[in-house]
């Protein structure tokens, strides 16, 4: 068996060529990847109506049809004819217990006489008003219709009512053993009362005949003021002037005392 053998080389003979010194590169670190654009701000989401929060349009009413007009029957003959409708009659002006030129009393001042119905707006309110003339005071009254009644006012008295003012006249005085303050507001009650005796019950009370003590300023003022209402009503119901109807009813007072 032939082994071929190889020579060596000896080491000498060996060149190994120099190595040049090559200087590296720095290594650049790798690059980050480029960041991703911020995402843009997400719109906050719309509520989504619900269904309850949705409303409907209403919708249109149904209008029937209008009904065909039913034809007017024939009148049978022999049946009554219809009588046609009277149309209503206006309502007439409302009739006053008082009339223009009437004398009437006032209870808190006595007699007067209505010179006119008369119409005012008062607050927004047509009012009918009677227009009612004091000479002897000077004074004009207006006192709404519908209220005369319940105020008081009253035609003059009749002649039998006078008969039985007269007659009180004639009679005792009656003064109660009270306060004078007490008898004062009395009589006044009863002169603005408007009643034509309880008016003679306070002119003999109050009168004072020839011997008798004095009355006192009070007295005389209420005495006075009595006098005088009852004389213009007497007055004015006997169509007499007023210092006449006074004689009248100091006369009766006179045959008191006698």
């Amino acid at each position: 068996m032939t082994t071929t053998m190889k020579k060596k080389t000896p080491a000498a003979a060996l060149k190994v060529a120099p190595v040049k010194a090559v200087h590296s590169k720095p290594v650049a670190p790798p690059k980050a990847p480029p960041a991703k654009p911020a995402a843009a701000p997400v719109a906050a989401a719309k509520p989504v109506p619900t269904a309850a929060a949705k409303v409907a349009p209403m919708a249109k009413p149904v209008v029937p049809p209008p009904a065909p007009a039913k034809p007017v029957a024939a009148a049978k003959p022999g049946a009554p004819a219809l009588k046609p409708v009277a149309p209503k009659a206006p309502t007439p002006p409302r009739k006053h217990e008082f009339k223009s030129g009437d004398f009437v009393v006032y209870p808190t001042h006595g007699v007067g006489r209505i010179q006119k119905v008369d119409e005012q707006e008062v607050a927004g309110i047509r009012l009918e008003l009677f227009v009612i003339a004091f000479e002897k005071d000077k004074m004009i009254l207006r006192v709404p219709t519908m209220k005369a009644k319940a105020v008081g006012m009253r035609k003059l008295s009749s002649p039998d009512i006078v008969a039985t003012a007269l007659n009180t006249l004639r009679g005792r005085a009656r003064i109660k053993r009270t306060m004078w303050s007490r008898r004062a507001q009395e009589y006044e009650a009863k002169i603005n009362s408007g009643d034509l005796v309880s008016i003679a019950e306070v002119v003999r009370d109050l009168h004072r005949a020839t011997g008798q003590p004095e009355q006192s300023y009070s007295e005389r003022q209420l005495y006075e003021a009595a006098l005088a209402r009852m004389a213009r009503e007497v007055a004015a119901i006997e169509r007499i002037d007023e210092p006449t109807a006074v004689k009248r009813v100091e006369s009766a007072l006179v045959k008191k005392a006698a």
